[in-house]
């Protein structure tokens, strides 16, 4: 459990995203991420606004979360003895403990018993006590 934590918390630290939002004046329209924000339905007004006052109310804002792009990656041959035995001795363990088990042959799997026409143990009287 701690390993799938710790392998998702690497995987969201390393992702970048972009937040972006459009407001139309002080009021936040639409805030998207990963895609472009929605636009106000008087951005058709507006452009024509602008072209006579030259000053629009609507704004885009992106916000860029940049993730960790810098990873410490260390090789084999750098790490101390004990640490190499132990990583070996794990990789070893588990591709054994993962290996694919013979196909066992049940040699009465298609085997069918015969009819029984009277139970002999109740004419004959024998019981297991």
């Amino acid at each position: 459990m701690f390993s799938v934590l710790m392998a998702i918390l690497v995987l969201f630290s390393t992702v970048s995203f972009t937040v972006e939002k459009h407001f139309c004046g002080d009021v936040l329209i639409d805030a998207a991420v990963f895609t472009e924000a929605q636009k106000c339905k008087m951005e058709a007004f507006e452009i024509e606004q602008s072209k006579i006052t030259k000053k629009s109310c609507c704004k885009d804002v992106k916000e860029i979360v940049k993730g960790q792009d810098q990873l410490k990656q260390s090789k084999f041959e750098e790490l101390s003895i004990d640490d190499q035995v132990f990583i070996t001795s794990f990789v070893v363990s588990y591709i054994d403990l993962l290996s694919e088990l013979p196909k066992l042959i049940v040699p009465h799997k298609n085997y069918s018993p015969p009819n029984l026409v009277t139970d002999i143990q109740v004419i004959d009287q024998v019981f297991l006590i």
